[in-house]
């Protein structure tokens, strides 16, 4: 009894250790959150005809569950074998060694695991007097091209300042990873909507104490229309490029920003109302 409870807090302390470590993550943590639309799709094109006899091979979903068989089987091993060793009189040492095994195995799966988952004037962001940061050359890795199908550039004004507008895009997607980084409230308040300020906000305050540091390789956006609901404004900017966490390896990302405006406030600005992944 006095062995499976010095196991279990190894195997605790492990699982604690891993959760933090998910918890610190870029601006919007990686993922989907506040305002996500449907994209008007792009026109469509006549599909090639495929070959008649190519046979269709109908995918083969993966049973649920079988990412977790290899450190539970690992578990009842260890446990089996340090029982065993205790048996037969090899001593409480081999079986303490044995489970310590056990749990580095475990560490690291779940660790691994985790790892994978884890304009100016009318036209202006919040924030856009700010200097832009210098957009650095392209990495030589090149962004990988998104399975997931995306409109083209359609319901543009022809009068819609493309140019700084997908400029001041960037500025700000470099501006909030650092404000996020530095748990700057006010600055991402600043940039933000009232309801998607609720979800950061959040997210920060579950990450608590653990740092967050992330550099920008590169950054290029896509204005993919703009529309009006209501009386907002929407501007979707698909925003793709390379950056690195924590001084881990270099990732690329592929994301929607979706940023609206009040038209019936002659002073309002831009302000990112949802992101929404590729």
């Amino acid at each position: 009894m006095k062995r499976f409870a010095i196991f279990l807090t190894i195997v605790l302390t492990s699982l604690s250790l891993l959760a933090a470590n998910a918890e610190a993550r870029r601006f919007g943590g990686g993922g989907s959150i506040g305002k996500q639309r449907s994209m008007s799709p792009p026109p469509q094109k006549s599909p090639a005809a495929a070959p008649q006899n190519a046979p269709v091979q109908p995918a083969t979903p993966q049973a649920a569950g079988n990412k977790w068989l290899g450190p539970l089987a690992g578990l009842a091993i260890g446990a089996g074998l340090g029982a065993l060793f205790a048996s037969l009189g090899l001593g409480e040492g081999m079986g303490m060694l044995l489970m310590l095994v056990m749990a580095g195995i475990v560490f690291f799966f779940l660790y691994s695991m985790l790892r994978k988952k884890t304009a100016q004037p009318a036209m202006q962001y919040a924030g856009s007097s700010a200097p832009c940061a210098a957009t650095p050359p392209p990495a030589p890795q090149t962004v990988a091209a998104s399975s997931t199908p995306v409109a083209a550039p359609i319901n543009i004004p022809a009068d819609f300042p493309v140019h700084s507008f997908l400029r001041s895009a960037k500025t700000s997607f470099i501006r909030l990873q650092a404000a996020n980084d530095r748990k700057d409230l006010n600055d991402v308040r600043e940039y933000t909507t009232p309801e998607m300020f609720a979800e950061i906000s959040m997210q920060l305050q579950e990450r608590g104490e653990a740092p967050q540091h992330t550099d920008i390789g590169f950054v290029n956006a896509q204005l993919l229309e703009v529309v009006t609901e209501n009386i907002q404004s929407i501007a979707s900017v698909r925003l793709t490029g390379q950056l690195r966490e924590n001084n881990a390896a270099p990732e690329n990302f592929d994301e929607i920003w979706h940023v609206q405006k009040n038209l019936q406030d002659d002073r309002a600005v831009w302000l990112l109302a949802g992101i929404q992944q590729i």
